[in-house]
């Protein structure tokens, strides 16, 4: 395969998945549905350590959950949507209390890499699957029959004959 077809399939890949990211994004973006307070206790971290979401913490008698919990359904009363609901958690705890982290910044990474991570294995076992069927095919064409000298191929049919006339 020459380099020339090769970049154009990585462009074409490239494309393609640059498409689907900002169609993806545009879609999360294009429908925001009423803000409910189970829908921002599952969209932050329990801070008991159990490392689940709000609405995932099974602790009992879980005093951070409780908490979380009347802060969310206090703010979704107030009228307030759920990205500012978010902020004013992020503004109380940190970043580290988001489920999800914002694609911005350093965080930005958690979402590209995988992306960019699947494009270049892909790309890496089409590449070398197309060599190894190219290597294939050429050592098939390069292959020369094997010719025997004609005093060998005598020696072996009488040896031949012996073994079969013995059984």
């Amino acid at each position: 395969m020459n380099s020339s077809r090769l970049s154009k399939l990585t462009v074409a890949i490239v494309t393609v998945a640059v498409c689907l990211i900002t169609g993806t994004a545009i879609r999360a973006n294009a429908a925001i549905p009423k803000t409910t307070p189970q829908a921002i206790e599952g969209s932050v971290i329990c801070e008991c350590g159990c490392n689940m979401t709000v609405s995932g913490c099974n602790h009992e008698g879980c005093g951070s959950k409780a908490e979380m919990e009347a802060m969310a359904e206090k703010e979704v009363a107030s009228g307030k949507d759920a990205a500012a609901i978010l902020q004013d958690f992020v503004l109380k705890y940190g970043t580290k209390i988001l489920a999800t982290p914002p694609p911005n910044g350093f965080n930005l990474t958690v979402w590209i890499l995988p992306i960019c991570g699947g494009i270049v294995g892909l790309s890496l076992v089409v590449m070398l699957l197309r060599r190894w069927r190219h290597v294939q095919q050429s050592a098939a064409e390069n292959s020369e029959p094997v010719s025997i000298d004609p005093e060998t191929m005598a020696e072996i049919e009488e040896e031949m004959k012996k073994v079969t006339s013995d059984k």
